[in-house]
């Protein structure tokens, strides 16, 4: 057993991949091989689900394209893959969100996580905490 897991890890390409989970939307740049020619395709859609470990690992990404829902499974390491975008954090409680599918309109919608308000009032304290100190010294 030890002996597969250290082929896996020679074997798998050391990709610096975003980290990402269920909920959120991505963009994954396919390569796409047409005859001799080579060229990247775009794939934008929610994440359904992560899958696997180590070389065995996939996730799948779903769409609406033309008012129909496509979903496509994408193995994590495949060398097909040129680059993961993350654009939305989505908040979402499940780790496969297959109830999207039956999903339509507002309903389908996934609420974006927020991150902490203002950089002016966040840093207002801090600046506060500073003079404070440099007081007492």
């Amino acid at each position: 057993m030890n002996l597969i897991k250290y082929v896996e890890e020679q074997l798998l390409s050391k990709k610096a991949l975003p980290s990402f989970k269920a909920g959120d939307t991505i963009t994954v740049n396919y390569k796409i091989k047409e005859g001799d020619k080579e060229r990247i395709q775009q794939y934008q859609g929610i994440v359904i689900q992560r899958r696997g470990a180590g070389a065995s690992a996939s996730f799948t990404v779903r769409k609406i394209s033309n008012g129909v829902g496509v979903e496509r499974v994408f193995p994590l390491f495949s060398p097909f893959i040129d680059s993961i975008d993350i654009n939305k954090e989505g908040v979402v409680r499940r780790a496969r969100i297959y109830y999207i599918r039956n999903a339509k309109g507002k309903k389908a919608r996934i609420e974006e996580k927020q991150y902490g308000g203002n950089e002016e009032v966040a840093a207002a304290p801090a600046a506060e905490k500073q003079a404070v100190a440099t007081e007492k010294v």
